[in-house]
């Protein structure tokens, strides 16, 4: 499937209808992350990442910050495994070299601690919990 995976990179008004459904879907629903704290107002400052299928269907969605943090990644359930993520992260990853970021940072959820290592980051200090979920910071310094 990872072929036929097409990444959209644009700025909120682009990428919230379909953001959102993701977001919804895996943090509010799935993992029960009061909706407060799950959109915030750095949506309107960040270059969003959202993958479709071929047919259109959003398949997940990411963000990276002005700050070179990445945030809000997101894969439906149905969609995991398949590549969706990998394909979101060197997104935004490339988007950030584009800006000339010198590193990138995220907040990973401990049981995507793996994934993020597989892509290049280093985790940072200890864990913590953010809504209700553990976590640990993680960063990435880019490379030419």
């Amino acid at each position: 499937m990872n072929k036929s995976i097409n990444i959209v990179l644009g700025d909120w008004d682009t990428c919230k209808a379909d953001a959102t459904v993701i977001r919804h879907a895996v943090f509010v629903q799935e993992q029960q992350v009061p909706i407060e704290l799950e959109m915030d107002e750095h949506d309107a400052h960040c270059v969003h990442a959202v993958a479709y299928n071929e047919q259109g269907v959003p398949l997940g969605t990411g963000r990276l910050l002005p700050d070179g943090h990445i945030g809000r990644m997101a894969v439906g359930a149905d969609y995991r495994g398949l590549g969706v993520g990998s394909r979101l992260l060197r997104a935004l990853i490339d988007e950030a070299r584009l800006r000339q970021y010198m590193e990138v940072a995220l907040s990973a959820q401990l049981h995507a601690q793996d994934f993020y290592a597989r892509h290049g980051f280093v985790a940072e200090g200890q864990t913590y919990m953010d809504a209700g979920i553990e976590h640990v910071a993680m960063r990435h310094v880019l490379t030419a």
